[in-house]
């Protein structure tokens, strides 16, 4: 017969994008699966988690089943991916620190390790659909949160046909959005997280304007005090450009044309990332021929960033290993041990 047993010992690190949902999308099915865990939040947000901590706690969550431990990642992110006693390190953030966790936790105990990591995710637009729409469910993609999501939909590839009205409706939303204090509720965009990620934001603003992409609204910070930059929309962006191959993390747009089906696959493919991609289409066969074609981990039909607790979510290549969320998330905290009993005569 076959049981599945508790890993044991979790180190889990999260990310500073939403640090309450990521609390909750390790947290569950660790503890479902019987495991106790260590929890490094991102140094930017570690209040955050100290109150979900203190939340367990009042539930009735035993002493030592939930740890936090805040610091930085040389140093607390470290010791969680190389200490002995820790049987798998969850890790959401960029691809570049997987590497390092990842190597990190071979070299250690061979412990296991799932890997969210981050993502230029495709959002293909085609000429059968209404151009209001479509813009509007492209500039969620990748507004929300400031852009600051592994998943954004941060190439927009649109139809030759629409190409031109979707750049005009595309920037009227951005003129149209809200920047400023965000505990204000009429307000939909807030600073960067810090100085750090504002200057990566605008310096991958600056390559856009230098390789020639267009700018069609922002391109700039806004105000002098803050970390707070335009909502930006770039058109005539090429594949070749830095804003159409590296995370950008930001309110930052690029749109880029195609024309046939066979094209925007193999170009939406061209990437070492594969975390989400989306298409807007009345067709249900280009839609699934798309689907099945694109290298990512979620696909959306006509939405995005409809991210569901039940299902899997993760990605292809470089955007990660395992899966969030789902049974598939269950399944990585456990052990599978196979038990073989000789039946006396």
């Amino acid at each position: 017969m076959t049981r599945k047993e508790p890993i044991g010992v979790v180190g889990q690190i999260i990310p500073w994008n939403y640090p309450f949902l990521m609390v909750a999308f390790k947290w569950g099915p660790a503890l479902a699966a019987g495991c106790t865990i260590v929890l490094k939040p991102a140094e930017q947000t570690p209040l955050t988690a100290l109150y979900a901590a203190a939340l367990a706690k009042e539930a009735g969550i035993p002493a030592g089943v939930v740890n936090v431990i805040p610091g930085y990642g040389p140093t607390a992110g470290a010791a969680i991916s190389e200490h002995p006693d820790i049987r798998k390190v969850a890790f959401t953030g960029s691809t570049e620190v997987g590497h390092i966790i990842m190597a990190a936790a071979a070299k250690s105990n061979l412990k296991r390790v799932s890997l969210e990591l981050g993502g230029k995710s495709p959002l293909i637009i085609f000429d059968d659909i209404d151009v209001n729409e479509a813009a509007k469910i492209a500039h969620g993609a990748l507004f929300e949160n400031h852009g600051q999501i592994c998943c954004a939909g941060s190439r927009t590839f649109v139809h030759s046909k629409i190409y031109d009205e979707f750049v005009k409706q595309a920037k009227q939303l951005a003129l149209d959005r809200k920047v400023g204090d965000p505990f204000d509720p009429e307000i939909e965009q807030g600073p960067q997280i810090d100085q750090d990620m504002f200057d990566k934001v605008m310096g991958l603003i600056t390559s856009g304007k230098q390789q020639g992409a267009v700018v069609e609204t922002g391109g700039e910070r806004k105000g002098t005090v803050g970390f707070f930059v335009k909502p930006t929309v770039f058109s005539n962006v090429t594949d070749d450009m830095r804003i159409a191959k590296e995370e950008i993390f930001g309110p930052v747009q690029s749109i880029l044309k195609f024309d046939t089906m066979d094209e925007v696959i193999d170009r939406a493919n061209r990437t070492n990332y594969g975390l989400a991609s989306g298409i807007i289409t009345k067709d249900i066969n280009k839609a699934l021929t798309f689907a099945q074609a694109v290298e990512s981990g979620t696909v959306w039909v006509n939405c995005y960033n409809a991210i569901s607790p039940q299902a899997p979510f993760g990605g292809f290549k470089q955007s990660g290993i395992g899966r969030e969320s789902g049974k598939e998330a269950l399944e990585e905290y456990l052990e599978i041990k196979t038990i073989n009993i000789k039946i006396a005569n």
